[in-house]
């Protein structure tokens, strides 16, 4: 839910700076200093990009390039303004996204940290607990060896109680006692 809004979002936002970028080109025409700067920048940006473009194709670089008149001077200057401002928006935009990004990844990595951190816990819960129960078991094995089969099921006595002596079942006191009898 939160990807859809941030992405329609940037969209707005993108569609925000035309029209700003549209303002800003109008008060670039209208104040008289801020007209004169964009004029000489217009004017220079004119003359390096004809000076590459002769270069490039090979043309004598010599030659007087002829200056651009006032309102072509300020057209271009202002479409380059509306232009820049518009790419820095998305730019930003850019870079927002890349670090809203790198904080989700980065809680991502953290909540996976943490999840093998407790499993790491548990894990040397378990062994604990297994290395006890072998423990206990090893002694009741040399409990039972000790003690023999009838050791086995009375492993544990209270101090001071006496052993009671295996009692027989009936099936060992009936067939005894028909023995006895015959």
């Amino acid at each position: 839910m939160v990807l859809p809004l941030m992405k329609l979002g940037t969209l707005l936002v993108k569609t925000i700076s035309k029209p700003l970028a549209s303002q800003l080109k109008h008060q670039a025409k209208v104040h008289p200093k801020f007209r004169q700067f964009i004029i000489n920048f217009a004017q220079r940006n004119h003359r390096i990009t004809t000076q590459m473009q002769r270069r490039i194709y090979g043309h004598a670089t010599d030659v007087e390039i002829r200056p651009l008149d006032e309102e072509k001077a300020v057209q271009a200057a202002v479409d380059l303004i509306g232009e820049l401002f518009i790419f820095a928006v998305g730019g930003g935009v850019v870079v927002f996204e890349v670090q809203r990004g790198s904080r989700s990844e980065a809680r991502k990595e953290e909540a996976r940290k943490q999840e093998l951190e407790e499993l790491r816990i548990k894990d040397e819960e378990l062994e604990k607990e297994m290395a006890d129960l072998k423990s206990k078991l090893e002694e009741l094995e040399q409990l039972a060896k000790a003690r023999g089969l009838t050791g086995l099921f009375q492993l544990k006595q209270q101090p001071g109680s006496k052993a009671k002596p295996a009692e027989k079942s009936p099936v060992e006191s009936s067939s005894s006692s028909s023995s006895s009898s015959s």
